[in-house]
């Protein structure tokens, strides 16, 4: 499946709908995992950390680490797209507009049915932006760039990255628990499945 950017002319309304549509649901997953309070994905659990340390909304930490991301990526020659700037702008206010909107939850029924639900979402939401094709957000341009760069496999790069970040959240105070475990082991193959159905393709390759 070609993942890689299209231009900006090929079906545009689409595109940009599904994109601006996919990081505002991806935004919302996080904040429902938050909220879940069972514990994050790697990269929350460092926005998490941070959160603690520095006071800041967990949005704001969003999109500060979005931009040390998109700084890193000088060295590794990445080029940002449209995809990437929205990345860390819509995300970042939808994730604090979730924050906001919904409570705790203190009921462990419905902490698992939250956590679960965030999951699901997130993955859907991650296929949805992906297949929008209007460039990598930060994190995976950092692992694509990575790849290209030292000639691991994004196996490798992938793991060790969120490895690193996971550890580094955790000693900072972010929540690791049965939530880290359930992202780590389905976020993949989630997004993999919605993505047969939320990649858009030019015409060229549609044709048989």
């Amino acid at each position: 499946m070609d993942l890689s950017p299209l231009p900006v002319r090929t079906r545009p309304l689409r595109r940009f709908t599904q994109l601006f549509g996919g990081l505002a649901l991806f935004g919302a997953s996080m904040g429902f995992l938050v909220r879940a309070q069972l514990g994050l994905d790697p990269w929350d659990v460092l926005h998490e950390g941070l959160t603690h340390r520095l006071g800041w909304s967990f949005g704001a930490i969003t999109a500060l680490t979005g931009v040390a991301v998109l700084v890193a990526w000088l060295p590794l020659r990445q080029r940002p797209g449209i995809g990437t700037v929205a990345n860390v702008i819509v995300i970042a206010v939808a994730v604090d507009i979730t924050l906001r909107l919904t409570p705790p939850i203190h009921a462990l029924a419905g902490q698992l049915a939250l956590m679960a639900c965030a999951v699901v979402l997130n993955g859907i939401a991650t296929a949805v932006y992906v297949g929008a094709r209007l460039g990598p957000g930060p994190r995976d341009g950092l692992m694509t760039g990575l790849h290209a760069r030292t000639g691991w496999s994004v196996r490798v790069v992938r793991t060790t990255i969120e490895v690193c970040v996971l550890a580094t959240g955790w000693l900072l105070g972010g929540t690791v628990g049965a939530g880290t475990v359930l992202y780590a082991l389905t976020i993949g193959p989630t997004t993999q499945f919605f993505l047969g159905y939320t990649t858009i393709q030019e015409k060229k390759d549609l044709c048989p």
